[in-house]
């Protein structure tokens, strides 16, 4: 016969102290147990192979040790770097993070949102670009009015639409400073591969790299924000017929669907067109020639959003902007 699973009970049994004490001791309470009875808790506990219920401590606290980090695809490095540094962080305070893709998805967004708030968590970081959807904004801080009021903390790695604390990327700076130095090392026709217009970082790092560029105006192609559509941006720009010396896309994953799209047409980078993109994601460590790019700290990027919802919270929404860092790689020498 299986033996019995050791109680609560039996551990403050154990400890010869009151039921109510052990519980303060094991379940995190803020009414503070001293030291002597905390460690014979403690002690008890281990000595009887007793695992608190997360189920009733949750009850107990009115809400878990998790942190629910919502992305917009999981596969890509741009979030599984922000991902990495998020969890990094949490395990150093014993928080349990909850992945969650939106596929960039408007709807699905909200109906995880609606699900880590049934998970009763301690907070939730969203990470991805805001789409120019007003109603959309508005359905998801519905969502979020009530996880805050019950003592919830919202934090978001985006443009500064929502108001929770966010760690808001310079897109618009950044580019425009890529453009500069692009146009430094002698290109002088340059295109852009932009994702969908109602993409907010997509408009902000095309419109950035147009003000920085001092020539004649680029080209814009658009698509999808992601390899694929940078490669069949790049296919639809080499059939063109633009004479065009170097293409920015407006993000890493983009970059590297152009260069490939440029290889199956027999075009040379950087020989016959150099190829910028923007993020530096850990993959590009694979990508040749090297890409020229902006970095972003993406792993910071996450350690930074944790802080926000764990810290103290503020009367107002705070914001803490990031800047990239031009980082000119072998895929644009001067001309």
């Amino acid at each position: 016969m299986q033996a019995r699973a050791a109680t609560l009970t039996d551990v403050a049994k154990e400890a010869g102290v009151s039921l109510a004490t052990a519980s303060r001791a094991l379940n995190g309470s803020d009414r503070v147990v001293r030291a002597e009875l905390h460690a014979r808790v403690i002690e008890a506990a281990n000595r009887l192979g007793y695992t608190p219920n997360a189920q009733a401590q949750s009850m107990a606290r009115g809400s878990t040790d998790l942190v629910g980090l919502m992305v917009n695809d999981i596969a890509d490095p741009y979030f599984s770097t922000i991902a990495a540094g998020l969890a990094a962080a949490a395990e150093q305070q014993g928080l349990l993070v909850m992945l969650c893709s939106t596929g960039g998805q408007p709807e699905q967004e909200l109906e995880l949102l609606a699900a880590l708030r049934r998970q009763r968590g301690r907070a939730i970081v969203l990470a991805g670009s805001r789409i120019d959807d007003r109603e959309h904004l508005r359905e998801l801080s519905d969502q979020m009015e009530p996880f805050i009021a019950a003592g919830g903390r919202v934090a978001a790695i985006s443009e500064p639409k929502l108001s929770v604390d966010t760690v808001v990327v310079d897109n618009k700076s950044a580019a425009r400073d890529l453009a500069v130095r692009i146009g430094e090392l002698g290109y002088r026709r340059p295109a852009i591969l932009t994702g969908p217009e109602k993409l907010l970082v997509s408009r902000n790092r095309r419109d950035g790299f147009v003000e920085g560029w001092s020539g004649e105006e680029p080209i814009v192609v658009a698509d999808e924000f992601s390899r694929d559509g940078g490669f069949n941006a790049m296919q639809r720009l080499a059939d063109s017929g633009a004479e065009v010396d170097c293409v920015f896309a407006i993000n890493d994953l983009m970059a590297m669907g152009a260069m490939a799209a440029c290889r199956d047409r027999g075009l040379d980078v950087p020989g016959d067109l150099a190829v910028a993109g923007f993020d530096d994601i850990s993959t590009l460590r694979d990508v040749t020639p090297a890409l020229t790019t902006v970095r972003l700290p993406l792993t910071e990027m996450g350690r930074m959003a944790l802080e926000m919802v764990l810290g103290e919270p503020a009367a107002k929404p705070r914001r803490r902007k990031v800047r990239g860092e031009i980082i000119v790689r072998e895929s644009t020498p001067p001309r």
